[in-house]
């Protein structure tokens, strides 16, 4: 057979291979696609506002509060607004490092309705406290807000909103929890952006507390 007969035959080899193979990466990405539509379907169902809210204890490394932080331990001063971010997923998220510059600039509007707001910073326990501090670059948090480490994704997890893909770790979140404890306003962040903003929490915090 001519050699260009042969690589034709070996291309269409190549090709009748590489079929299924394309037909199977087209099928696990859909199937990751609804495996996480599913994953936040549930974590709203879980998180839905009048439910109360999962107790938890946190770390804080910097801001209002130091040591640990116990949900139930504050909520009787006022709303809490628990801001989860993503961490250090491979890399500092920079929607993460916008967010909490956005809710800074508005630290004095959030002391007037006497709300207080949590940044939590998931991933692995190993290293998590570096990053964290990377991530903060020596920034003085202002009140109310305090920044908690959640190590092995322990608050993540237990409040469903843990991001099972790689170099995921976290569907971006807030949750606001009046101070009966119970969960007033959540919105799931299903990609990297669509975040609350720090007008829009106020405006819930306006309407609802």
């Amino acid at each position: 057979m001519p050699v260009s007969g042969r690589l034709a035959q070996l291309a269409l080899m190549l090709l009748t291979l590489a079929s299924p193979c394309s037909h199977a990466s087209a099928a696990d990405n859909e199937a990751g696609e609804n495996q996480a539509q599913s994953s936040v379907a549930a974590a709203k169902k879980l998180l839905a506002p009048g439910k109360q809210a999962q107790d938890f204890r946190l770390q804080a490394i910097a801001g209002m509060h130091s040591g640990p932080v116990e949900l139930s331990q504050i909520t009787g001063h006022g709303p809490v607004v628990i801001v989860l971010l993503r961490g250090y997923p491979e890399a500092q998220c920079p929607a993460c490092t916008a967010q909490v510059a956005d809710l800074v600039k508005h630290a004095d509007q959030f002391t007037a309705k006497q709300a207080q707001v949590l940044l939590i910073y998931p991933g692995s326990k190993s290293l998590l406290k570096q990053h964290a501090e990377e991530f903060l670059q020596g920034t003085q948090l202002p009140k109310p807000l305090t920044f908690l480490l959640d190590p092995g994704l322990s608050f993540t997890k237990a409040y469903g909103l843990h991001w099972d893909a790689p170099n995921e770790t976290s569907y971006p979140s807030t949750i606001i929890v009046d101070r009966q404890g119970k969960i007033a306003f959540l919105k799931i962040s299903e990609t990297h952006r669509g975040r609350s903003t720090a007008k829009e929490i106020l405006a819930e915090l306006e309407a609802k507390l």
